[in-house]
């Protein structure tokens, strides 16, 4: 067992150190049927979307990891495709992170090294919050967002879904 990597570009590489220092076990790594890519960080490439039903039924958890700058499309298709063939989407943190037990994280949701989600906070379902980032107190970030490296989200203010708020 272990979980289904959903994309296996660059943000795959960052999410994979994540996923490793959280203590939880990887199966491999799925990408575009047109790949060359054998293996993630010695992880392999076990097919591509098309075989994500009937890789679930011996593993059972996905994660995307597809990352997000120009466009969420792509990780919106692959996390409600994974959710169609029926995949459980951790939320999956940091150790070196920090999540308020006051706040809600959606499903799918990736909390990288050094991010902080304070109290009160909601994160919502298949978001990339990125290292250093900070979700302060009774802020909402919505579904599909990507919070990249070392941006604030100050208290009160909501993102609202599919925004891609960049660095710093």
């Amino acid at each position: 067992m272990g979980l289904l990597l959903i994309g296996g570009g660059g943000h795959c590489k960052a999410a994979i150190d994540v996923i490793e220092e959280a203590g939880m076990s990887i199966a491999g790594v799925l990408d575009r049927r047109d790949t060359a890519l054998r293996q993630v960080l010695g992880y392999p490439v076990m097919g591509s979307d098309d075989d994500l039903p009937e890789l679930l039924a011996r593993h059972g958890d996905a994660l995307v990891t597809i990352g997000q700058i120009k466009s969420p499309a792509r990780r919106i298709r692959a996390f409600e495709t994974a959710l169609a063939a029926g995949a459980t989407l951790p939320c999956v943190v940091s150790p070196r992170a920090h999540v308020s037990r006051h706040a809600t994280v959606g499903e799918g949701t990736l909390v990288m090294h050094g991010a902080v989600i304070n109290a009160a906070a909601l994160v919502g379902r298949n978001v990339i919050l990125n290292s250093l980032a900070l979700v302060e107190h009774d802020a909402r970030v919505g579904d599909h967002c990507h919070i990249s490296t070392g941006a604030r989200v100050n208290g009160d203010v909501s993102i609202g879904e599919r925004c891609f708020i960049g660095s710093g």
